[in-house]
């Protein structure tokens, strides 16, 4: 018994695959980034600032995984995700060189 593939062209196929794993490394990445950065920039004590980042790094991984189903192509769903992780790595290690300990 044979059974037929559904006809999906391989460019479709490698378009989902790259948005999956922009959804999933670059959502982690871009979660982490806000985690720390809201750590960093937070005018809270420092449990409860690292605490309120860490709890929206839920909420900004699952933006960028709707993100990255949401957008035209897939090169839009990686630069949606990889940019504003690049912003919140800059702005997580200025602040963190600027704050005299």
């Amino acid at each position: 018994m044979t059974r037929k593939t559904a006809g999906l062209s391989l460019s479709y196929r490698l378009a989902v695959t790259s948005r999956s794993l922009a959804a999933l490394l670059g959502g982690y990445l871009l979660a982490s980034m806000a985690s720390v950065c809201i750590a960093l920039t937070a005018p809270l004590p420092q449990v409860d600032a690292t605490l309120t980042g860490l709890l929206l790094s839920f909420v900004f991984y699952l933006l960028a995984f709707i993100w990255c189903f949401a957008c035209r192509n897939a090169l839009r769903a990686w630069l949606g995700v990889l940019a504003p992780s690049l912003v919140l790595a800059v702005v997580s290690a200025l602040v963190y060189w600027m704050n005299p300990r």
